[in-house]
């Protein structure tokens, strides 16, 4: 096979389409209140949908670590986040010059610190919420049913 066969052969495997679909990492940030269990959304950027903080792949970290650091950038929490994926929901990455279809995975992250500043709180709001009021506030329907059924005793 000569270098120009090898580089074609490349070429042709290799380039990301826009319309390919990409992978991202969520944080489902939650805790206990007066008996229930409360998650934390924030709002995207341009949109202001509520949603789980999420994030990119991250070289040299695992997803559930990504998205815990995440978690912190977005909405200023930390805590604990075992290696566990809670489900996967799908949804379309509004961009300025194109739409990117996005699929994400879910780990569960148990709020132990919640900042009172941290590095996007002026692009962002978050919001603690029961379990029920997230499924609704969020419009995406995997996503409204994995924070529905979300029960961390099944997390031990």
């Amino acid at each position: 096979m000569s270098m120009s066969d090898r580089t074609k052969i490349v070429l042709d495997v290799d380039p990301v389409r826009k319309r390919d679909v990409r992978t991202q990492f969520g944080a489902l940030c939650w805790r206990r209140r007066g008996g229930e269990v409360q998650v934390l959304l924030v709002t995207t950027r341009r949109t202001r949908r509520w949603t789980p903080p999420k994030c990119w792949p991250m070289p040299g970290e695992t997803p559930a670590r990504a998205a815990a650091q995440e978690a912190f950038e977005e909405a200023g929490v930390e805590g604990q986040s075992p290696e566990v994926c809670l489900g996967i929901y799908t949804y379309t990455k509004e961009m300025p010059d194109d739409d990117l279809p996005c699929v994400v995975a879910l780990f569960p992250l148990r709020v132990t610190t919640v900042h009172k500043r941290w590095p996007e709180m002026k692009e962002r709001r978050r919001r603690w919420v029961g379990l029920k009021k997230a499924a609704k506030l969020v419009t995406e329907p995997e996503l409204a049913r994995i924070l529905a059924e979300f029960d961390p005793r099944r997390l031990i």
